[in-house]
């Protein structure tokens, strides 16, 4: 599931795109502000970010240099009633793709993402590692490192992280995990060995305040991406 960071001051905007991409199938996470969009950049990996320009405490372009020091990655659309030829050329010197001016429809709006995630998918590799300030994953070689530290993990573990690192911020439930989790060689996966298997997990990489796996009760977990206490 692709991911989407949406960060537009107007409400009603917010609300609106929220809803119409999540009927498409993205798993959206919203901001309304400079600051709230900062905070989100730390904790979700996005596929994509629209980006207004003028928000109440800051401005785009600065967010977009930002997430892209972060997730070099990450492509950039701006949405905007900046209509001025030197503002567009700013903001893909900022580093986006694009550049959408305000009033705008919202189907053309989707289409345009349709298309631009369809031809990633036939481009780009997929993502084989992960990578923050303390943790890196390379799921191809199944070497991990944690503050400059090798960690030693199972292939379960691997194929655990790497179900979790395709799907940030989403809620996988424990059938979801169970299923996946059935190797090529059919070994059974059962609930037991789920949640040994987080525990143990969750004690060789978050320390130092670093917290990966979110237990959500009663549906299953959600990887929350080295959120700090």
């Amino acid at each position: 599931m692709k991911q989407i960071l949406l960060v537009e001051d107007d409400a009603l905007l917010n609300k609106t795109l929220v809803y119409n991409l999540t009927q498409d199938g993205y798993h959206i996470t919203s901001a309304l502000t400079f600051q709230d969009a900062g905070e989100k950049l730390l904790t979700t990996t996005s596929d994509l970010i629209l980006l207004d320009i003028n928000l109440p405490d800051g401005n785009g372009f600065d967010l977009c240099r930002l997430a892209k020091s972060r997730h070099p990655q990450v492509l950039v659309i701006f949405l905007t009633a900046n209509d001025q030829e030197r503002d567009q050329i700013k903001g893909y010197e900022a580093g986006a793709v694009d550049y959408i001016t305000k009033p705008f429809s919202i189907l053309a709006l989707q289409r345009k993402i349709h298309a631009m995630f369809h031809l990633l998918d036939q481009h780009l590799p997929a993502r084989e590692y992960y990578q923050d300030r303390s943790l890196f994953l390379d799921f191809s070689s199944q070497t991990a490192v944690l503050d400059e530290t090798p960690l030693t993990l199972s292939s379960l573990e691997f194929r655990m992280l790497q179900l979790f690192c395709q799907n940030p911020g989403r809620v996988l439930t424990r059938q979801q995990l169970l299923h996946k989790l059935w190797d090529s060689e059919e070994k059974y996966v059962d609930t037991h060995t789920l949640t040994t298997s987080v525990s143990r997990l969750r004690g060789k990489i978050e320390k130092a305040g670093h917290h990966y796996i979110r237990t959500v009760y009663g549906m299953g977990y959600q990887w929350t991406g080295g959120e700090q206490e």
